[in-house]
């Protein structure tokens, strides 16, 4: 799977991606350790998928990267947790890149990839405090959700919860 798209700034091109080598992996990491660290503190379940973004790819998931030429410039998970059942996590766009659209594009990859996959809904833990990455949410049509629909959330910093239904014809 790759996108391209006219928002990056640097070289006018920004392509998406599956993770496939080390860097990618430490990009990933990178990334979200960026975001991570200067809203929250590092969450023992941070640690565990941002050590070892492998496990979500060999699980059924995918880690797509987006890179502006060849700097990775943002990156999203889709982790497989049931049948037809993905749950978005860590989306990151470096700050430098913020505000390009490489989010809204990231989120689409990832949704594009849930349907080619023949999932049937997708879920995300977010944050208040993220009031963008929130709005981006809404905007692409999840829906807020009580975290009790949801599988628990390992995060103490989750307080919004969304849900994406790929069978409704509108989405």
């Amino acid at each position: 799977m790759t996108q391209t798209d006219s928002l990056a700034p640097a070289t006018g091109s920004l392509v998406v991606a599956p993770m496939s080598t080390a860097a990618d992996a430490r990009a990933f990491k990178d990334l979200n350790l960026e975001w991570i660290t200067a809203f929250f503190t590092l969450e023992p379940a941070d640690s565990v998928t941002l050590d070892n973004p492998r496990h979500i790819v060999e699980e059924g998931g995918q880690v797509l990267i987006a890179r502006d030429g060849t700097e990775p410039v943002g990156c999203v998970a889709l982790v497989a947790e049931g049948p037809g059942v993905f749950e978005l996590s860590k989306m990151a766009v470096s700050p430098r890149f913020q505000g390009c659209g490489i989010g809204r594009i990231l989120l689409r990859a990832a949704l594009d990839h849930a349907r080619e996959q023949r999932a049937t809904s997708v879920f995300l833990a977010s944050n208040a405090t993220l009031a963008s990455a929130v709005h981006l949410y809404e905007s692409l049509g999840f829906v807020h959700v009580p975290a009790a629909e949801l599988r628990p959330i390992p995060y103490d910093r989750a307080d919004v919860f969304m849900r994406y239904d790929l069978t409704d014809p509108a989405s």
